[in-house]
């Protein structure tokens, strides 16, 4: 007997939903920036264009893989940057939609939690970050998902000085009084709406 799944499609998750709605966000910037603009600097000092593109697809390589259990891949800047974002990207939304690997048990940093708080947690917190990154870098609109923002901010403030390592967050810039949602969501993320190449 044929065991597939064929009845109705699962209800989306909050949290596929969430990375959904930044990842296409994410994507039409990415599909606006040109070859010419990879050699520009980003608001991640250490990080061209380019690096901080290979950065995004290499985070969602190595989360995907935490419930696959297989070896992550490496971005490489000289292939298409578009079909290494559609695999890194699809990967997430299937590991997402699939109710096992979506409740699989990850261990890592912040102790044991489920794939899907992973992924809709931190992933789409490294992804919303990189968004406004690309964005600035490349002229394009940087206003980001108000509602995701909010998620975000709200996951992050209690972890606070545990994400501020190398590798992870810069330190936090104190925003001023009346400052709006955007702005002290970046500057938890120690970045500054002024920056500019």
């Amino acid at each position: 007997m044929d065991n597939s799944r064929d009845q109705e499609p699962l209800e989306e998750s909050e949290a596929l939903k969430k990375y959904i709605r930044i990842a296409n966000d994410f994507e039409k910037l990415l599909n606006n920036t040109p070859a010419s603009q990879y050699d520009l600097p980003t608001p991640c000092s250490d990080w061209n264009i380019s690096a901080l593109i290979c950065h995004v697809f290499n985070t969602h390589f190595s989360v995907a893989s935490q419930a696959t259990e297989l070896e992550a891949p490496q971005a490489n800047p000289n292939n298409d940057l578009g079909q290494q974002w559609e695999t890194a990207k699809t990967s997430i939304i299937e590991l997402l939609a699939n109710p096992d690997s979506a409740a699989k048990v990850i261990s890592g940093m912040f102790g044991t939690q489920s794939f899907e708080s992973l992924a809709g947690n931190l992933l789409c917190a490294d992804l919303l970050f990189h968004t406004w990154d690309l964005a600035k870098a490349t002229g394009q609109d940087d206003l980001l998902d108000v509602d995701a923002m909010a998620q975000t901010l709200s996951f992050l403030e209690p972890l606070d000085e545990a994400i501020r390592r190398p590798g992870g967050f810069a330190p936090k810039i104190t925003p001023s009084e009346g400052d709006d949602l955007q702005t002290r969501f970046l500057n938890f993320g120690g970045r500054s709406i002024n920056w500019s190449a």
